[in-house]
């Protein structure tokens, strides 16, 4: 199909047919190169769509992991609390004795008896802190306890540490008196 104008343009003498063929050349060049930027300004879009749809996937699954740490932390937090509360030695008048204990570096006390003090020298009871105040756990419960979360366990002997304290220990040839607290 030619263009009417060019045809006039031709009959009149004013522009030769090699003019015209050069012009409708010109302009189909014209029309691909502006379809070929379209396709690349498309092709750049698509990119940074990409590129921002990966990242957001990668911030979701961070958040999505510390969400399900914060989870895997609080069942076991729950699950802590409920074997101290349900294993926990009780504790009446008869328990006089302040036993002292630090925790954070501040000294704790609870009051237990004469029995009780002995099976925490021995490490037969720990100690556990839950929500504020201290409990004692006999010595199975403290075990589960420290493998579950070790600072929820204030003080548990085992008889390994013991063993290492001694043969480390520069003072073990002289006797502690059985009167002595602090």
């Amino acid at each position: 199909m030619s263009n009417p104008f060019q045809d006039q343009l031709l009959k009149a003498g004013l522009v030769t047919k090699k003019q015209v063929q050069k012009a409708q050349q010109d302009k189909g060049r014209n029309k691909k190169q502006q379809h070929a930027k379209k396709e690349i300004v498309v092709d750049e879009n698509k990119i940074k769509a990409q590129k921002a749809a990966e990242e957001k996937a990668a911030r979701d699954r961070e958040l999505n992991k510390k969400k399900q740490e914060q989870a895997r932390q609080k069942a076991t937090s729950i699950e802590i609390n409920q074997l101290i509360e349900n294993n926990c030695l009780t504790r009446d008048e008869n328990c006089e004795i302040a036993y002292n204990f630090e925790h954070d570096k501040k000294i704790k006390r609870i009051y237990i008896n004469a029995e009780m003090k002995q099976k925490i020298i021995k490490g037969k009871l720990g100690i556990a802190r839950i929500e504020g105040r201290y409990e004692l756990v006999p010595e199975a419960v403290a075990e589960k306890i420290r493998q579950r979360n070790e600072k929820r366990v204030v003080i548990f002997n085992a008889n390994e540490t013991e063993q290492k304290k001694i043969e480390n220990d520069p003072y073990a040839d002289y006797q502690i008196p059985d009167d002595l607290i602090w």
